[in-house]
């Protein structure tokens, strides 16, 4: 991964972020980095924090000193003031929220990489000229502006000074503009930190705030969001990895090939206005999405597409 994904340098320092749950799953990398012969730093927090949650003030000033920063934690720093501020200093950043052993070994991690950059790439560049949004989901629509926000590509590979995302990857995301998202989503995918849906969720938004999610994971959402910013519409994704799986693990999940993913909380980082504290990708199985009023994806099928890409 230090090779392939962060073109490890022999001179270059490197900082493994980690937490007292995923530890064991952070230890071989810091050992592979030593093993290199790059100066390492390891660096462990307690994991009582919630996804797009700040870390230790510590960490946030390592990490910007660094020149590869390998976040291993429980919850997500992929949307937060450390990692944005890390990458503005030139610092590579590869994120792996959840990550398992398993997860390094099949899946998501298997993906031909010129197949994900170029699927990725495709998305990004159709959500970068475009201005409208619907979902839908079992009966149930979701509508929003993405009116002049930028488009985001997050491949997995990050070679250049400042790049950064999560590692494995395969997503082509959007900050939706914040308070013009109304209607019904169905999320029978996954949400981050809660896992696997067994019952399908729906979320009911209204002007970009979601109000109401049912059911008992609906409401573990709710309280893991907790206020108005958290609960305000961040991001609208699409997976653009073929190998990767539903998992329970949200860094996975999101990147499934013919999936759509929505979040809510904190989107400043990436283009958008708010600064919440937390970040929570809620995963769809199999949507139909429109965009401008073109179909682009019907129950999980791209529509209209060059399927050469996909091998």
């Amino acid at each position: 991964m230090f090779e392939n994904n962060l073109d490890l340098k022999k001179d270059e320092k490197v900082v493994i972020v980690t937490d007292d749950r995923m530890r064991n799953i952070a230890v071989p990398f810091y050992e592979a980095a030593c093993i290199k012969g790059n100066e390492t730093v390891f660096l462990q927090f307690p994991p009582l924090y919630k996804s797009g949650e700040e870390p230790p003030a510590v960490i946030a000033e390592a990490m910007k000193v660094a020149d590869v920063a390998l976040c291993v934690t429980q919850a997500s720093l992929t949307h937060t003031r450390a990692k944005k501020e890390a990458a503005a200093t030139g610092t590579r950043i590869g994120t792996m929220p959840g990550i398992t052993f398993s997860m390094l070994e099949k899946g998501a991690i298997e993906a031909d990489p010129d197949t994900v950059e170029e699927l990725t790439k495709y998305f990004t560049d159709l959500l970068e000229r475009s201005s409208e949004v619907k979902v839908e989901k079992d009966g149930e629509v979701l509508t929003f502006s993405i009116d002049e926000r930028k488009g985001i590509s997050s491949t997995g590979i990050f070679r250049k000074r400042g790049q950064a995302g999560n590692v494995p990857s395969g997503e082509a995301f959007i900050a939706p503009i914040e308070h013009s998202a109304n209607g019904k989503l169905v999320i029978d995918g996954s949400i981050a930190q809660l896992g696997k849906i067994d019952k399908p969720v729906i979320l009911t938004v209204n002007d970009g705030i979601l109000v109401d999610a049912t059911g008992k994971r609906g409401k573990e959402l709710l309280e893991l969001l907790g206020t108005e910013e958290g609960k305000t519409i961040a991001e609208f994704g699409i997976g653009t990895n073929p190998t990767a799986r539903i998992t329970g693990v949200v860094l996975e999940d999101e990147k499934v090939f013919g999936t759509i993913h929505i979040a809510f909380g904190s989107n400043k980082p990436f283009g958008g206005v708010t600064e919440a504290g937390v970040h929570i990708d809620c995963v769809v199985k199999e949507p139909s999405f429109w965009i401008d009023g073109k179909k682009i994806m019907e129950k999980g099928k791209v529509l209209d597409f060059d399927s050469h890409i996909v091998k």
